[in-house]
């Protein structure tokens, strides 16, 4: 089973729980009544930065979200490597939470391998806040609002991440980063 559809009924019980209905969530979102939907009903994939936006308005952490456990750790947490907590967040993609044990976070910390593919088949999203990429392997096509940049090991980047953006591995391998999303 896709992680996603275990996060979709998370998604409508939170949305309930706030006495929302799905047109008024759609309307704090900054979203459609249909994107709502589908969300919730776990026929679609669900974009990492939805659920980052649907965890700031309902101030729920974004692991509890995730995967239905709250992260208990307040003075620090550490993560070894391979120890990352897999967000099934696209099929395309491995997302893996850096951040998941600490509790209250006010960044979300990821390790992220996007595979190499053809520049048609890139899909944009957008979500509120800021975005850090640093590149570590593998050379990155990233597109915000259209415009291609190219980003190799040691670059980064910072932007809006309502400006909406796309990725690629290039070259026939993947891109390798650490992507932290405020």
């Amino acid at each position: 089973m896709e992680q996603y559809k275990d996060i979709a009924p998370r998604l409508a019980g939170l949305r309930d729980d706030m006495g929302w209905s799905v047109e008024e969530m759609a309307r704090q979102l900054g979203r459609t009544a249909e994107e709502v939907v589908q969300f919730e009903s776990g026929s679609v994939e669900i974009p990492v930065g939805y659920m980052l936006d649907v965890s700031r308005l309902c101030r729920v952490d974004l692991t509890t979200l995730i995967s239905g456990r709250e992260p208990h750790l307040k003075s620090y947490a550490v993560v070894r490597r391979d120890e990352g907590f897999a967000v099934d967040r696209r099929k395309d993609y491995d997302y893996k939470s850096l951040g998941y044990k600490f509790a209250g976070r006010d960044m979300e910390p990821f390790f992220i391998r996007v595979p190499s593919k053809a520049g048609e088949e890139m899909a944009e999203t957008s979500h509120q806040g800021q975005e850090f990429i640093y590149m570590l392997e593998g050379r990155l096509e990233l597109r915000i609002s259209g415009e291609p940049l190219i980003l190799e090991p040691g670059d980064s980047i910072y932007f809006n991440s309502e400006a909406p953006h796309a990725l690629r591995g290039l070259d026939g391998r993947d891109a390798v980063f650490i992507d932290v999303i405020l």
